[in-house]
C-alpha cells in the first residue's frame, strides 16, 4: 500500500464517522393518536400560558402543531389505525378545515357581540331607571 492510498482510506473512515446522520438523531414519527394527544395537551397548556414550555419539553415545533391542527380540523386524524400514513390534505379537506376555522371565528365574534349588547341593554335600563327617579324627585334648590 502506498502512503496516498492509506491517507485516502483514513479520510473515508473519518468522513463516515462524521456523517450528519451516522448514529445521530433520527426523525421522529407520530401516530394519529399521538398527534391528537399532543394537540390536546398543548391546548390545555396554552390555557395556563404554558404552551411554549410544553413545546420545549416535548421537543416539538409550533409549525407541527399548526399542521396537526389542520389535519385534525379536516378529519384526517380521525379513525386512522396506528402506523397509518397521513399525507398532505386534499383540496377538499383543506377547504373544510378553513371553513371550520372561519366558523369558529365567526361564532366567537357573535358571542362577544351578544355579550356586549346584553351589557348595553342593562346599562340602558339602569340609566332609564335613574332618569325616571330623578324626574319624580322634588326639584333641587338653587344655592
Amino acid at each position: 500500500m502506498t502512503i496516498s492510498s492509506l491517507a485516502s482510506a483514513g479520510d473515508n473512515d473519518r468522513m463516515e464517522s462524521l456523517h450528519p446522520r451516522a448514529d445521530g438523531p433520527r426523525r421522529r414519527t407520530f401516530t394519529p393518536a399521538a398527534k391528537l394527544a399532543h394537540l390536546a395537551a398543548y391546548e390545555q397548556a396554552c390555557k395556563s400560558n404554558e404552551g411554549g414550555a410544553y413545546l420545549r419539553r416535548e421537543g416539538l415545533y409550533s409549525s407541527l402543531i399548526s399542521e396537526w391542527r389542520k389535519q385534525r380540523d379536516a378529519g384526517v386524524l380521525d379513525g386512522k389505525p396506528a402506523g397509518a400514513k397521513i399525507g398532505k390534505l386534499t383540496a377538499e379537506q383543506a377547504e373544510i378545515a378553513r371553513l371550520k376555522r372561519e366558523l369558529a371565528r365567526a361564532n366567537k365574534r357573535l358571542e362577544t357581540t351578544e355579550t356586549a349588547l346584553d351589557i348595553m341593554g342593562k346599562a340602558h335600563a339602569l340609566l332609564e331607571s335613574l332618569s325616571e327617579s330623578a324626574d319624580t324627585d322634588e326639584p333641587r334648590k338653587k344655592r
